[in-house]
């Protein structure tokens, strides 16, 4: 299938750099959780679950990169609606500039999608980390 590998590996990336930037924030992370299965029985894995051991808090974020229009965004809708059905709260990260306005307008008004470039933001107020800069 054109183009799956590159996909893949977009979204690997995104993975990681999610990764990353929690691991930043003094946060803990795990990649690829088990989270039950789907309706039609397929097993469902959370990308990234990442969690604060003070607190005890955790989040599951899906990753979905797309460079060019394609399509991932078909899948999202149902990705948010997958998310309701996780033992934690989740959200959605897009980084790429192949998504149209519309769908990620969509995500938007679900409160459930944030982009990556916002990320850092979005965990500080989640998990209830200061930014002395920014305070």
């Amino acid at each position: 299938m054109p183009g799956r590998r590159r996909a893949y590996q977009s979204g690997s990336s995104l993975e990681q750099r999610v990764v990353e930037l929690a691991t930043k924030l003094g946060l803990s992370t795990k990649k690829q959780v088990r989270a039950g299965h789907r309706l039609w029985g397929k097993g469902r894995r959370i990308d990234v679950v990442i969690y604060d051991r003070q607190s005890g808090r955790s989040l599951g974020v899906e990753c979905k990169a797309q460079d060019k229009p394609g399509t991932a965004e078909e899948k999202l809708p149902a990705t948010i609606q997958d998310i309701q059905s996780w033992p934690i709260p989740g959200i959605v990260v897009l980084d790429g500039k192949g998504f149209s306005n519309e769908i990620k307008a969509f995500m938007f008004s679900t409160g459930k999608a944030v982009l990556f470039d916002e990320l850092e933001d979005w965990l500080r107020l989640y998990f209830g980390l200061h930014d002395d800069k920014n305070y």
